[in-house]
Parts: C-alpha cells; structure tokens; sequence
C-alpha cells in the first residue's frame, strides 16, 4: 500500500483548477523561464553582449557547480567543445563567441596542466563580480521566496528541479 506522501506513478487527468496538475505546471515554468530570459536580455543589452554570450557565460558559471553544487568535486571544467554542444553552435560561433567574451575580460581560456591541447574555460573575475552586482536583486528575491519554506519543502523543490533538468537534458540526445 502507497502512502500519501508517495508520488503516484502517473496522476489523473488534470484541469486548469488543479494546483499540481501538468497545466499548471507548465503555465508556471514557461513565466519564470520568460522572466530569466527577460533578465539575461537586459543584462546582454546593458553590457554590450549578445545573448548567447550571456548563455555562454552561465554555462561556464555552472560547470563549476556541478550537481552537487560548487565544491563539490562533481564538477568539471567547461571546455569549448562541451560549450559548443550545450549551446548548439557552429564551432565558428563559438569562436567568434570565446573572443568577445574574452576581449572584453568575461573568460579566460586556460590550457589543461595534464593535457595542453584541453583548453577550459573560466569566468573571469571582473565580470563574477559584474555579474554578482547586476544580479544582487534577482538573489535577493531567490532568498526571499526560499524563506517562506521549510527545508523538508525547498528539498522537494530542489529534487523536482533536478529530475526536471534531468528529463531535459534526454530531450538533447
């Protein structure tokens, strides 16, 4: 027998009344993924950058995160094939992306100490800090939505998230 606070396998038919329901869901993802997308564009735009430099820079932000979040060894360099392959770009692109990124002090590209031909890439520390002081209110808020759950609740939400990115990242292959 299932306990109530076991998911069920799949759930019933679900309206747009239903708070859990796929609707909702979707309706509620599609507003705060527009939201970033609105952000990430006026960031590009007050920093002379293309949005898919702003896409690269987040990447290469999050590579050294890894799942288990910074530090926690899961985590590995960003490189530019990898970048090219997350981003879905030409390796021209790419390039033509890494220089401007780098000419204006974004990334620094860091041969690999063990193999020299392996290039990562890192966010340079000028534009962590740009980036830090553009995004204070964005954290501000994160902290204060995370502050009206408990920690039982915000680790659902970051399971849910987690298993969200990982159906996600099956839909790339």
């Amino acid at each position: 027998m299932r306990s109530p606070d076991t998911p069920p396998t799949s759930f019933p038919p679900d309206g747009p009344a239903d708070p859990v329901g796929l609707q909702n869901f979707a309706v509620l993802l599609r507003r705060m993924n527009g939201e970033f997308n609105r952000i990430a564009h006026e960031f590009a735009q007050a920093h002379g950058l293309h949005l898919t430099d702003v896409q690269a820079l987040i990447a290469i932000l999050d590579a050294g995160a890894g799942p288990g979040g910074p530090g926690s060894g899961a985590a590995e360099p960003m490189t530019p094939g990898r970048l090219r392959r997350q981003l879905n770009l030409t390796s021209g692109a790419m390039t033509a992306c890494l220089d401007r990124l780098e000419r204006l002090g974004h990334v620094r590209r860091v041969r690999a100490a063990d193999d020299r031909r392996v290039v990562h890439l890192h966010y340079a520390e000028p534009a962590r800090e740009l980036a830090r002081d553009y995004f204070q209110p964005l954290a501000r808020s994160t902290d204060a939505a995370r502050a009206r759950f408990t920690r039982a609740e915000l680790l659902t939400v970051v399971r849910f998230l987690d298993e969200m990115n990982t159906q996600l990242d099956t839909l790339r292959s």
